[in-house]
């Protein structure tokens, strides 16, 4: 097929803006379904692109979903991405391999938080875009007021191609702005798209509305500004401009309808074969490995060799399920290609195309198409290639988890499992992330937010069989000491034989930072060197566990400056359990405190909720150290300790409405106040 009828498009929004009842219209138009299913289906069945249990009971969309429809004579690749923040990376994986998206806004509710990240996205990927504004059956629903803060919120170039004819109950239909003609939608699904004249009472609307379009349009052709104030302007000259336009991102069209009730789709599918890119006309940038990594330009040739992306795993039945994006070249089974990053080659087994679960068989696919592949081992963001090519893809940007939990199982014989289950998702998503502590010997795993995390544990106690608990991770304290004691010990042993001598006498002091350090200041022998080795290793060995709570004990300095020793009965042994038992006598009197992990906490938020912010980090013993503000933006940096900081992507979330971002790191360890303490030394006891 002509690689210039071929579209991939995603379909982007808030959580809830009604992405997936689009897709599921999408596909029923398209003769791709012949039932159309709602994302909270009655009967259980749910859409079609939530194919997943989970969200088919929770009504959200987990993982981004691809497809493949036909639209008058058109291919269209259509992807369906997670409209909520905890599953942003399947929006960044799939944006990046797309040519164009439909960003879809709620009528009543307009730009919310995910639309800005969504945004932000589109952008960062340079990925042309359409605005559609859903939901005008719903009261309140006001486009022109969207199409504003399109403008306002989002700095887009918003032009309106199409009117309603009504809104909330009364919405009939709509009106296009380019032809001057009306549309209903009617049969029992709004499959037959009826053209009409414009309704009298809409007339001067319409003419006011078109001229307001055709005016923001003709900046970007000279043409079409010539021709409309001559008067004799054509349809085509308005839609080369808009495609023109819309492919350079210097505007975003904005169409609307209601997907719910089966009205505007079909001249949506229109508006993206009109004004989305083709495969030719994106720019895909690939780096030579073999010439310094020198940028490229891929061309969607089918002749040349093939250069294609991993931009989706799925671990299935029967292996592993690689999606790709073919750049440049032709996949066909039996090719021989070879990854980038590993250097193994690989030959292709079986090749599918995608419709949500399903897949269908295909022999070969040309550039500019999405496939998948069967049976290869791979990771994601990797770059395969046929012929002589050593090229790779820039990487896709991967947001650091923000919230940990520790997960327990109730059956040590569901480990192999857990580990099976955890070695997968990981592989999959690369947001969740899972540990074992050392200190603690908990199993952590850390997402991008609660739901994150409670998708990931149900899906591994169901796909998996693991019986699991959860619970908010350990806070691995520490112990330091406060005053500089003097210490002066023998260890003496005598039991038939030779026995065992040693004496140790220096200082104990804090060493003003975080790590431990021992010195050896012994003159005159009084130590022979030999010896000097066992000191440092029963002191280094004596602070895995301080006697205060147990805790690993930091900052110390221990200085060794006079001793003694025996001719037979004094060894290396005899000193380090010198060293160590003079330490733990001593430690006490060094008046020990335990310290906690305190992080280093920066928020990003629109500056209207910049209040509600601080009185959250201040409600959790934070300290805010500074603050940027950035027009509507503030960036508010502080510290707080480890122990406040679960819960805490929610508590953000909750006070601004989904808009602030957050990063987290690791700052120093300090004294946690006395009543704490207590806490932590009674739940030690128990």
């Amino acid at each position: 097929m002509d690689i210039k009828k071929f579209r991939n498009i995603g379909i982007s929004a808030h959580i809830d803006s009604g992405k997936t009842t689009l897709a599921e219209r999408i596909l029923y138009y398209c003769n791709k379904i012949y039932r159309i299913g709602e994302v909270r289906g009655k009967n259980g069945v749910g859409a079609t692109m939530d194919s997943m249990e989970l969200e088919k009971e929770r009504g959200i969309t987990i993982a981004s979903a691809a497809t493949n429809v036909r639209w008058k004579g058109y291919n269209l690749n259509v992807i369906d991405t997670p409209g909520h923040v905890d599953f942003t990376i399947e929006v960044e994986n799939a944006l990046r391999v797309l040519d164009g998206a439909v960003l879809v806004l709620c009528g009543v509710s307009g730009v919310q938080s995910q639309s800005i990240t969504v945004d932000r996205q589109l952008k960062r990927y340079k990925v042309p875009h359409i605005a559609f504004i859903n939901k005008l059956d719903r009261v309140g629903a006001d486009p022109e007021k969207v199409k504003d803060q399109l403008c306002e919120k989002l700095d887009h170039n918003a032009v309106l191609m199409q009117i309603p004819i009504g809104l909330e109950e009364n919405f009939e239909g709509i009106i296009d702005l380019i032809s001057r003609k009306a549309r209903h939608f009617t049969g029992p699904k709004g499959e037959q798209v009826k053209e009409t004249e414009i309704p009298a009472e809409y007339i001067d609307k319409t003419e006011e509305m078109r001229e307001e379009m055709i005016d923001a349009v003709s900046m970007f052709s000279d043409d079409l500004a010539e021709a409309f104030l001559d008067g004799n302007e054509t349809e085509e000259m308005i839609i080369e401009a808009v495609r023109k336009a819309t492919i350079a991102m210097e505007m975003t069209p904005v169409f609307m309808g209601s997907a719910f009730k089966n009205k505007g789709v079909q001249l949506l599918l229109d508006a993206v074969i009109r004004y989305l890119p083709d495969p030719t006309e994106g720019v895909n940038i690939a780096h030579d490995k073999d010439d310094n990594m020198r940028d490229l330009k891929l061309v969607s040739d089918p002749e040349l060799p093939t250069v294609a992306l991993a931009f989706k795993l799925e671990n299935q039945q029967y292996g592993q399920l690689t999606y790709l994006r073919i750049y440049q070249g032709t996949l066909s089974k039996g090719s021989d290609l070879r990854n980038a990053r590993t250097g193994n080659k690989i030959k292709v087994g079986r090749l599918v195309k995608m419709h949500a679960d399903n897949m269908e068989d295909i022999k070969s696919a040309k550039a500019g198409d999405i496939v998948a592949l069967f049976g290869i081992d791979c990771a994601l963001g990797d770059t395969f290639n046929g012929g002589n090519n050593n090229y790779t893809m820039r990487e896709s940007y991967v947001p650091k988890p923000i919230i940990s939990l520790a997960i327990g199982i109730k059956d040590s014989n569901d480990q192999d499992q857990l580990s099976k289950a955890l070695s997968r998702f990981t592989k999959e998503d690369p947001t969740f992330k899972a540990n074992v502590d050392e200190e603690t010997n908990e199993t952590i795993v850390h997402g991008m937010g609660e739901l994150h995390l409670n998708v990931y544990i149900e899906r591994i106690r169901r796909e998996y069989g693991v019986d699991l608990e959860a619970c908010a991770p350990q806070v691995s304290y520490r112990e330091t000491i406060t005053k500089a004691i003097e210490f002066d010990y023998i260890h003496k042993k005598q039991s038939g034989g030779r026995g065992q001598f040693a004496r140790v006498k220096g200082i104990l002091t804090h060493s003003g930072k975080d790590e431990n350090i021992f010195r050896d200041k012994v003159r005159g022998g009084n130590i022979p060197s030999q010896f000097i080795p066992g000191c440092e290793k029963g002191f280094f060995s004596v602070l895995q566990k301080g006697e205060l709570a147990g805790f690993p004990v930091v900052g110390v300095k221990m200085t060794l400056d006079d001793g003694d020793f025996h001719t037979v009965d004094s060894s290396q042994l005899a000193f380090e359990v010198a060293t160590r038992n003079a330490f733990k006598k001593n430690y006490r009197r060094a008046k020990p405190i335990i310290l906690e992990p305190v992080m280093k906490v920066s928020v990003e938020t629109p500056s209207e909720f910049r209040g509600n912010i601080m009185a959250i980090i201040n409600q959790n013993r934070g300290l805010v150290s500074d603050t940027v503000i950035d027009d509507n933006f503030t960036r508010i940096d502080s510290e707080m300790p480890l122990s406040e900081t679960f819960g805490l992507a929610t508590q953000f979330r909750s006070v601004t409405q989904g808009k602030a971002d957050f990063t987290m790191e690791f700052s120093e360890y300090k004294a946690v106040p006395k009543s704490i303490e207590e806490e932590v030394l009674k739940a030690r006891e128990k």
